[in-house]
């Protein structure tokens, strides 16, 4: 019996080992500063990704577009049998096999089945076709630059969006700090009103005002928890990151450096610098090469051809010829098609030129509103700063009064409240501040010159 015992103990200390060792153990949270955000969003955001591809794409189209100044050449092969008199008469004709009999009228009308095999090969040569292929690969040239100024818009983009993120996410976790501090602080105030009660020095009123702010300050907790969980899947998204990770966000929010320069300054800055404005301009130029284009519809196209094939029955003898040749085509009459086109293209220019107006306009005033925006949050920087320590000071002078009797509970919840109130108004100071300079330097294009100070 003892035995079994033993042997069942046994049993059950490996199993116990197995299941530990099967358990995977619960790895710490990851650190991630603010420069690392933004390198796995450049490295994995999708949003980027495409672009990159949308480069790619429109790098192929400037190969495909400059094809066509170059001889195209072709080499087809095929098979074919008749009866067809026509077709029988010229198979032979092509194979050079025609002898006397074959113009016998009876063999000419009623004349055998014949087997081809046919191989040619074949070149075409444009020589000029209008221009298309000249103003097609300018075009493609602009577009392939217009497409990688949108990809860098959208690495700038990208940036921006993982720093709003990423300060966000700091921002909630932060006023869940502040909310938990004022409820442990709310707690032991409680336990002080408790006390007061049990000795009869206050009211029933005072200990329930007490345990409804307690109450309040739990809803406002768990609220603020759930606010950093969502924050933190916020950044995992702008991160590109699928998977939900279990992060440390290590940079703090921080006062920085005030944004250097004047309004004009950064208007003009971003005049010069957005990608999106230069990108716009490209496709404006494309526009006009596209008016010139189809301008040039109404000139001749000249192409050069050139043909060498071989016919052969059994593929034992065969036959060869070639044919060299120009062709020269002019549009005479269109039905109005050319016309029509060029009107088209100079609509299209209108447009463009239309639409790089009001971008220059949207660019100057995003820029004015990110800059009175960070012009703003910098100025409430040092007054939160300043009224988080005057409320502290108040609180702790309103409590000695309070456990003095000179000041009611309501005194006391209210200083409990500016408290709270006032540093997380600091807080939100610090984040809209970093907020608004990532936002200027986004609105000026210039988010790689502006990192450093943006905390990277």
């Amino acid at each position: 019996m003892k035995s079994v015992n033993a042997l069942t103990n046994t049993a059950l200390a490996l199993f116990v080992m197995v299941c530990l060792f099967l358990i995977p153990a619960q790895s710490p949270a990851a650190d991630l500063t603010l420069s690392e955000a933004v390198e796995k969003a450049l490295a994995n955001n999708p949003m980027l990704q495409a672009a990159g591809f949308r480069v790619a794409s429109a790098e192929e189209k400037t190969t495909q577009a400059g094809s066509g100044a170059l001889p195209q050449v072709h080499l087809n092969g095929g098979y074919s049998r008749t009866t067809n008199p026509m077709w029988a008469f010229g198979t032979k004709l092509n194979q050079e096999t025609i002898t006397q009999p074959d113009f016998d009228p009876a063999r000419l009308n009623h004349p055998d089945d014949i087997g081809n095999y046919n191989s040619s090969l074949s070149v075409v040569w444009p020589v000029y076709d209008q221009g298309r292929t000249w103003y097609g690969l300018q075009q493609a040239r602009l577009n392939r630059d217009a497409a990688g100024l949108y990809a860098e818009r959208a690495r700038q983009e990208v940036i921006n969006g993982t720093i709003s993120a990423y300060i966000g996410a700091v921002l909630a976790r932060e006023n869940e700090i502040v909310i938990r501090q004022v409820t442990d602080t709310a707690r032991s105030h409680l336990n002080l009103i408790q006390s007061r009660y049990d000795g009869g020095f206050v009211a029933k009123s005072d200990l329930l005002r007490a345990q409804v702010h307690i109450a309040d300050l739990e809803q406002q907790l768990a609220e603020a928890k759930s606010g950093a969980d969502i924050a933190k899947c916020r950044l995992t998204v702008a991160m590109g990151v699928e998977e939900d990770l279990d992060l440390t966000l290590t940079s703090p929010l921080e006062q920085g450096e005030p944004i250097q320069g004047d309004l004009d300054a950064w208007i003009n800055r971003a005049l010069a610098l957005r990608p999106d404005l230069k990108s716009l301009s490209l496709q404006k130029d494309m526009a006009k090469k596209e008016v010139d284009k189809s301008k040039a519809a109404r000139l001749p196209s000249v192409n050069l051809t050139g043909n060498y094939e071989i016919n052969s029955e059994e593929l034992d003898d065969h036959g060869n010829s070639y044919t060299v040749g120009a062709a020269l085509s002019l549009p005479l009459y269109t039905g109005g098609r050319v016309s029509a086109a060029i009107r088209e293209a100079e609509s299209n220019l209108k447009q463009a030129d239309a639409m790089l107006r009001s971008l220059n306009q949207q660019v100057c005033g995003e820029t004015r509103q990110a800059f009175f925006n960070a012009r703003s949050a910098w100025e409430r920087i040092p007054v939160s700063k300043a009224a988080v320590g005057q409320a502290e000071e108040s609180l702790r002078i309103v409590k000695n009064r309070y456990d003095s009797g000179l000041f009611t509970i309501t005194d006391l919840l209210d200083a409990e409240a500016a408290v709270q109130q006032s540093r997380m108004n600091h807080l939100k100071s610090l984040h809209d501040y970093q907020a608004a300079a990532a936002r200027l330097a986004l609105a000026a294009g210039s988010v790689d010159e502006d990192m450093d100070s943006l905390g990277r």
